[in-house]
């Protein structure tokens, strides 16, 4: 048993150590239950419970998520189009995005993977003063992405 100035006090029975936690007030809180033999402590649990959140909410804010907008296109994309696209990557990777450019193909766009990997490189090389690439991912079925982080 440990004691609530976290002194260790001993081998203590389990109704000497309900009373001893009783006298000071606080609660007996077993903390290593499957030890032998088990370790109990006398704390305020209410207290105690309260600085774990207050822990848990603190790690949570300090925590960075890292967000990911995604542009859609096909390999025959028009070009006014493709410049709505390119315009909108410009703005999301200015605003701090990372951007996942996924090319789709469908039915006979299959045999004409050049076309989809010559947009890319068009896109690449209009988006390489606002973004680095991070990630270049294969075809993976019908899509192959690229992933861009902010410079």
């Amino acid at each position: 048993m440990i004691g609530h100035d976290k002194e260790q006090i001993g081998i203590v029975t389990v109704p000497e150590a309900l009373n001893r936690a009783e006298d000071v007030g606080l609660d007996l809180v077993e903390i290593s239950p499957n030890a032998k033999p088990p370790v109990c402590k006398i704390m305020d649990f209410g207290k105690f419970k309260y600085e774990e959140k207050k822990k848990a909410q603190q790690s949570r804010k300090n925590h960075q998520v890292i967000k990911v907008k995604e542009l859609r296109m096909r390999p025959n994309i028009g070009d006014h189009d493709l410049e709505n696209k390119l315009k909108m990557g410009k703005k999301f990777l200015s605003e701090g995005y990372k951007l996942k450019l996924t090319l789709m193909y469908r039915g006979r766009e299959m045999s004409r993977q050049d076309l989809g990997q010559d947009l890319l490189t068009r896109v690449l090389s209009s988006l390489s003063e606002h973004a680095q690439m991070e990630k270049d991912s294969p075809l993976m079925g019908r899509k192959k992405s690229i992933i861009l982080a902010p410079k």
